[in-house]
Parts: structure tokens; sequence; C-alpha cells
């Protein structure tokens, strides 16, 4: 098991209380996987991503663990997580197409990238020149602006500056969002070659299109109001989804080929509660068909097929 998340809990501190963007989430990523991260947006997906790199001065580690190649991470101290950074887990930030200095040319930036983790830009520069290829990126591109790139290039040249140590995991936060359909399909490629070259171990991919997660994914993370609702290979959990918020969000989605005209795609009612303040028990049951009264208590995540998690008391 590359990763495991136990019991994780990550809050936000606000003038108004502290917000639970992760309220005890458990899960794992095994060896070689591509694990796609998906949820409404204030689901906690990009918290769960950056509190894995440490990234964010308001975010505070409350309780949980969280073990890379058996290695716990030190992920409630900012300073010593960054010897872990770039070389065992890595992150594509959101935005990523403007998380380049403007001010450094793309070269000066991956050598200031390199010095800072210890390593001599010489010694990479030939596996350096090697990735921007892949990419379909030329070797000039390093002695330009990131403002001179396009989108797509820019995206491109992010994930190699991202990957070029090798990390055991990387975290891949909406990589393909402002992104057109064509470059999209492309940068999601890319993640999958990157993985299949072991430039990366494992990857997580954070996104709201589940259309790519189904093309790229070996398994999918759902996640609602700061915990997991259901984790499953990802063929499993399209053809028969166990928890009521995965068929909703399946359910919206419109299907190729399929006319709409004599009705309107239906989204999910009401809106997730806050987390300043969330209720008791399953967190959805005020938006789900299907709740009782046993759900004012919290379902444990139960497997109720091979590799099949879902937190829901009617999953069966």
């Amino acid at each position: 098991m590359s990763l495991k998340v136990d019991n994780l809990k990550v809050w936000y501190r606000t003038l108004r209380g502290d917000v639970r963007a992760l309220d005890g989430v458990t899960f794992g990523v095994a060896d070689g996987e591509l694990v796609g991260l998906v949820g409404e947006s204030g689901c906690g997906k990009s918290t769960l991503g950056k509190s894995l790199i440490r990234l964010d001065g308001r975010m505070r580690h409350v309780d949980g663990t969280v073990e890379l190649d058996g290695k716990e991470l030190p992920i409630g101290d900012d300073a010593a997580m960054n010897r872990f950074r770039f070389k065992e887990v890595s992150i594509i930030p959101q935005y990523a197409m403007s998380a380049m200095n403007p001010t450094r040319r793309i070269g000066k930036l991956a050598a200031e990238l390199l010095e800072s983790r210890g390593v001599r830009p010489a010694g990479v520069r030939e596996e350096l020149l090697r990735r921007l290829e892949l990419v379909g990126l030329a070797p000039e591109v390093l002695d330009r602006y990131p403002i001179e790139l396009s989108g797509g290039m820019r995206q491109r040249m992010v994930m190699v500056l991202s990957t070029l140590l090798n990390p055991s995991l990387l975290i891949a936060d909406e990589v393909t969002s402002a992104l057109d359909v064509s470059t999209q399909k492309a940068v999601a490629e890319t993640l999958v070659d990157f993985r299949d070259r072991d430039y990366v171990k494992s990857t997580i991919f954070i996104t709201h299109d589940l259309s790519l997660v189904y093309q790229i994914a070996d398994s999918v993370v759902v996640m609602y109001a700061g915990r997991l609702a259901e984790k499953a290979p990802t063929d499993a959990l399209v053809a028969s989804p166990r928890h009521p918020y995965t068929r909703m969000l399946l359910a919206a989605l419109p299907e190729v080929g399929v006319r709409y005209g004599a009705r309107r795609l239906a989204g999910i009612p009401g809106s997730p509660p806050s987390l300043l303040d969330p209720p008791k028990g399953c967190r959805f049951r005020d938006r789900c068909p299907l709740a009782f009264d046993r759900c004012a208590t919290q379902p444990p995540l139960t497997e109720v097929a091979p590799d099949h998690h879902v937190a829901c008391w009617k999953a069966s």
C-alpha cells in the first residue's frame, strides 16, 4: 500500500469558528493506482489533497495519521514536511496555469526548485528535456516566461516540474479545469502516462469531471461534506453505485447520444450543510430520498463488495 490515510481530521480556523473540512477520512491508495476524487464544491476534495502536502497555513491537523510507503508523514508540522515535498509527495495545484512565478524564466524556475530540494540542476537536465519532449514541449520553453506559453502549455510545464523528482504520490488538483476538451484529454492521458512510466508511483486525481475519471481512474472516492461516501473500483462504482449521493451524481450526467427534449436532467435538490456546525449522523440525510430514523447516527464505512466501501445504512 503506497498511501494509508486513517481517521484524518483537518479543520480551518475562521473568525466564526472551525470549519470541519475533513472529519474522519479513512482510505488507501495502492502502488500504481490512479484514484479519482470527486464530489460537489466544498466537500473537502482540495483540502484532502493539500493536507497530504501541507500547503495552507489556516489548516489545523486535529486527528488522524497519513502514511506513505510505510513512513508517517508529519502533516501537522509545516517545517518537517519540507523534506518530503516534491521528493516523496508532490502536487499539481489548483489553478496550476498561474502557479509559476511570472518574473522568472521557466528554466530558472526549474533550477531554483531543484536547488531547494538539494538537487543539482545539471544532474537532471537530460531528464528534464526528455520529459518536455514527452508532453510535446520544445526545449526552448525553458528560455521563456510563463506568460509566453498558452494555458495548456503552462499546465503541462507544471506537470513536468511537479514530477521531475519522481515522487511516490502525486496529487493532481483540478488540472483539467479552464482547458478546452481536447487539451483536457491530453492532460489526463499525460497523468496516466507518467504513472505507467514510473515517474510517480500513485496518483490522486481531484476533479468535478466524472467522465474523465471514468476514462483514466482505477478507482473512485466520492466525498460529501468532509466525509467519504463511497470508494470502489471505477467500473463497479459506475455500474452499481451503492450510496444515494453517488447515484444522484451519476444520474445528473448527460448521456452521449441521448436526446433530452422531453425532460430536463435532474440535479440534486438542496445544498450541502455548513461545516461550521455540521449535523449529526449522515450529512447527506436532509437531501437523501432514502433517509430514515437511523440516519441520525453516522454510518460506518463498510465493505459491501470486494474493494467497494460505502457509508450508508441502506447500502446493501
